[in-house]
């Protein structure tokens, strides 16, 4: 413990020694987010970025002023195939390691956050296809996800079920060759404009807990399937948030990825990697803030001289 509280008093006392050095370094140049990285992931990292300075960045203003869902972008990026990162090749993707797909990721939300984000949960939902999907569906669904000719929602969060995911309530009962679906989805990224959502379910009893949830796959023309009104946000406008609401809805049997009482398995091996995502996408929000920073301290002036001097 003292030794901490050393640490931090001497470190307290180079605050302004670290602020005047920052602000040196800054002024000649930005954090090099290529710093160890492999020859293949700076191309990765190149590619990416020049998609975010040509294809995102440009209408990153306008799509969140007029919450603008950039459907054609994003089918953009999967022709480089941004569609299915970390999909296998066999599926056909691009069959690359979660590292490489965090590269990509914070590159591109160097030019819109938001977009990227969208994008990295369509991947993730693309994964989980390929990890956990037949035959049937490999050959129905994942080569749409891949080319993003379908967009892909991922449904776990519901209104009375966020950290305590395994709580969840919306239920699906067996009837025929068919799933009855009854409860509501909270806070969906693309809920509404996305084709196809991967919804955790409760096939068994409350008290099974996990145990009890399973994943299915919804068509967004589904019948039984509606969406609540598109969430105000503060930001991130170019994803449309909403809530996903099943009423009576009937599934196909055959629309279930992976074993009864999996899904929740499923749920939590997609978001290991999804979150790893998310804070790529924030790494590449907090690049960019630093360069455009830079460009201010080296432009601005004040008292005679520029504010990086």
């Amino acid at each position: 413990m003292l030794h901490r509280v050393v640490k931090f008093r001497f470190a307290a006392t180079r605050l302004p020694m670290v602020a005047r050095c920052f602000s040196q370094e800054i002024a000649g140049k930005s954090i090099d987010p290529a710093i160890g990285l492999t020859s293949e992931q700076v191309a990765m990292q190149e590619m990416a970025t020049d998609f975010a300075r040509n294809e995102l960045d440009p209408g990153r203003e306008s799509w969140d002023a007029n919450e603008h869902f950039p459907k054609d972008v994003l089918k953009k990026s999967a022709e480089l195939g941004f569609g299915g990162v970390y999909v296998s090749e066999a599926g056909g993707g691009s069959g690359l390691s979660r590292v490489d797909a965090s590269v990509i990721f914070e590159a591109l939300s160097a030019g819109c956050t938001s977009t990227t984000a969208y994008l990295s949960i369509h991947n993730m939902c693309a994964w989980m296809v390929d990890a956990f999907g037949d035959r049937e569906q490999h050959a129905s669904l994942l080569g749409d996800l891949v080319t993003m000719d379908r967009f892909a929602s991922y449904c776990l969060t519901e209104p009375n079920a966020g950290s305590d995911a395994a709580a969840l309530e919306c239920s699906a009962a067996v009837s025929g060759d068919e799933y009855i679906l009854n409860g509501s989805k909270a806070f969906i990224s693309g809920g509404g404009d996305s084709d196809v959502y991967i919804v955790m379910v409760r096939t068994g009893s409350v008290q099974d807990g996990a145990k009890g949830i399973t994943c299915l796959v919804v068509d967004k023309d589904a019948p039984g399937i509606s969406f609540g009104k598109k969430e105000h946000k503060v930001g991130w406008n170019s994803q449309p948030t909403r809530a996903v609401i099943f009423e009576d809805c009937r599934v196909p049997v055959a629309n279930r990825i992976g074993a009864l009482g999996q899904g929740f398995g499923i749920a939590m091996r997609g978001l290991n990697g999804g979150r790893i995502n998310i804070a790529s996408c924030s790494l590449g929000a907090a690049q960019r803030s630093l360069e455009l920073a830079r460009e201010h301290i080296l432009i601005r002036k004040a008292f005679k001289q520029r504010l990086a001097d």
